[in-house]
């Protein structure tokens, strides 16, 4: 009985100390070698030890040896201020049992980009689906100041703090970046262009993936019962609510960023009234989470597609709900893409353009290069005007504009029912007139107003226009139509 005892101690203490041995410091994967910092700001890195592990960190820009300790969980992080430095820095850990060195570290703009496919899309295309302007971007990707790190497709049930699946940082080149999200890389690399700094992007994106997905618990409670206990995460992790947040978002939470971008909506065209909730109360609880204030948060108005029949689902209203988040969204910018859609994929190859005019709404909002135009025109009001009606444009100041001829626009008397019109720019300032010969009294306009279009309105800096209408109605109906029609 006591030999029994004495073996059973002894291994007690054999397993205590194996685990002291082994205790070692652990970071999380985004905190590494090659990784970008937001630059002359403080930053926080975190990781993992023993309970109450004394822990010193080193840095190459700094003076002072942090010191700290683990809490009673093993948890640990510290805040440490950057520089505007752009030669490369290191990072030591140190505790009893560990000795990490972090190296080719950079200071510069930290951007968080996540989505749906979308966003996922990368450089070379999807099969059969290509992104214009690949061929180019891989051969020019020699870039050592910008740095990529890719979170892969993983849901969880739980929150969770490591993640699942990924691709480390890494210098951009042209072995790497083909894989890369395009929106993304586009952005970015002409970001770093631009401001002549180290850019870090961050992509976490997931093809066919709703708002829901992306939320919190703690957030998407508020709006329905999440209740994942009996549910296969492995299906449908892509629509599955909070699964996302869990296990793509979470693990980078605190890792400082400057902003974010968004692209998707697709997978939400059909409750638009709902979007217009949950997506506001997401960026919400991202900025609330992450603890660094309304960091910039720029998206991207789906773009026109035949989804097939528009007697079911007309996207014009999930773009109308996405306009509409502009208002209720701080510090926010959306990027319109009205002219570079595609009639018969999802996935338009036109992504430069995307890119690009996210672009414009970081540098003029958010880096001050106040010249830079980045707003779209934006219907405003309306006049009616005997047999037309008079629609007055924000965001036109040098006026409006139609690359060709302008088409997509109806218009709708009392009975509702709209029909094909004419639209004439007056004067070349931010004014239209639409007027039809069907409709001697109109009081509504609507402009591509449809699933599938080629927008044809503009301003000078060659911005599209949204689509847009001036009436509320659910039961209007297109003329030469007995039933209701994607209007509704």
């Amino acid at each position: 009985m006591k030999t029994t005892k004495l073996i059973i101690l002894l291994v007690f203490i054999e397993l205590i100390t194996l685990q002291f041995i082994n205790a070692e410091v652990k970071l999380p994967e985004i905190v590494s070698s090659n990784m970008v910092l937001q630059r002359n700001t403080t930053v926080v890195l975190w990781g993992w030890a023993d309970a109450n592990e004394n822990i010193e960190i080193e840095s190459s820009w700094l003076n002072e040896v942090k010191k700290i300790s683990a809490d009673n969980k093993g948890t640990w992080s510290v805040e440490i201020v950057t520089t505007n430095s752009k030669e490369a820095q290191t990072i030591k850990i140190t505790s009893i049992t560990s000795h990490i060195l972090l190296e080719n570290i950079l200071f510069g703009e930290v951007w968080l980009c996540s989505g749906q496919s979308n966003m996922e899309q990368p450089i070379k295309g999807f099969n059969g689906q290509p992104t214009f302007g690949a061929t180019e971007a891989i051969t020019l990707a020699n870039n050592q100041n910008l740095r990529l790190f890719a979170v892969r497709r993983a849901g969880s049930k739980t929150p969770q703090y490591k993640l699942k699946k990924y691709t480390g940082w890494q210098q951009a080149t042209p072995n790497n970046i083909s894989d890369f999200s395009a929106v993304a890389y586009f952005f970015g690399q002409q970001l770093q262009t631009v401001l002549n700094v180290p850019v870090g992007l961050i992509h976490t994106s997931h093809g066919g993936s709703n708002v829901q997905a992306w939320m919190s618990k703690e957030v998407m409670s508020t709006y329905q019962n999440v209740n994942l206990d009996e549910v296969n995460i492995t299906k449908n992790t892509h629509k599955t609510p909070t699964a996302l947040f869990n296990a793509m978002i979470n693990p980078l939470i605190p890792y400082t960023i400057k902003g974010a971008l968004w692209y998707q909506g697709e997978a939400n065209r059909n409750d638009p009234e709902n979007y217009t909730k949950l997506f506001p109360a997401m960026v919400k609880d991202w900025r609330a989470r992450w603890g660094i204030g309304n960091f910039p948060f720029y998206y991207v108005q789906i773009a026109p597609y035949s989804y097939g029949s528009e007697k079911t689902v007309n996207t014009a209203f999930i773009r109308e709900a996405q306009l509409q988040c502009l208002d209720l969204i701080p510090n926010s910018g959306i990027a319109i893409t009205m002219d570079v859609g595609s009639a018969y994929s999802i996935h338009p190859p036109k992504k430069k353009e995307v890119a690009d005019r996210l672009l414009y709404n970081a540098l003029n909002q958010t880096y001050g290069y106040k010249k830079v135009d980045f707003a779209s025109p934006v219907y405003d009001s309306f006049e009616i005007e005997k047999d037309h009606i008079k629609l007055i444009f924000k965001n036109a100041k040098m006026g409006l504009y139609a690359l060709d001829a302008l088409e997509g626009f109806e218009i709708a008397g009392a009975d509702k029912v709209f029909h094909p019109a004419k639209a004439k720019i007056i004067n070349r300032k931010n004014i239209l007139t639409v007027s039809s010969g069907d409709v001697p009294n109109p009081v509504a306009v609507r402009y591509a107003w449809k699933n599938w279009i080629v927008g044809t309105l503009f301003n000078t800096s060659l911005l599209p226009a949204a689509s847009f209408r001036t009436d509320d109605w659910d039961d209007a109906t297109q003329a030469n139509k007995n039933r209701k029609n994607d209007l509704d």
